[in-house]
């Protein structure tokens, strides 16, 4: 399929915009682009990268990056989507911090989420 790339590898541990923020950003879950392996954060997060993705790319498919979650979205039908396993690693670290990055997630992070 020409819309996921299963060769290509991630592009790092954490969403790419919110290490990037200044303040720094924080994320709750990870979603890894299938075609091109943009991480971003998930629609709970306050940032939403990985739907930011979508939009300004048209990169409709992500898979979740969290330990022991295979499954994809499809942001275009909203709704699961059936993929192939893409190139490792598969999830972040098992050691990193959920929510994260350690260091930048508010107190408070469960009110600021998107429900």
């Amino acid at each position: 399929m020409a819309d996921i790339d299963p060769t290509c590898p991630p592009s790092g541990d954490g969403c790419v915009e919110c290490l990037q923020a200044a303040p720094d950003g924080w994320w709750f879950h990870l979603r890894r682009c299938a075609l091109c392996g943009h991480v971003g954060c998930c629609d709970s997060s306050p940032s939403q990268h990985a739907r930011g993705h979508f939009e300004a790319t048209g990169h409709w498919l992500m898979q979740s990056y969290e330990p022991g979650e295979e499954w994809f979205w499809d942001f275009e039908s909203e709704d699961y989507y059936d993929g192939p396993a893409l190139a490792p690693p598969r999830n972040h670290p098992l050691d990193q911090a959920v929510p994260g990055p350690a260091g930048s997630v508010p107190k408070d992070w469960r009110y600021l989420l998107h429900h």
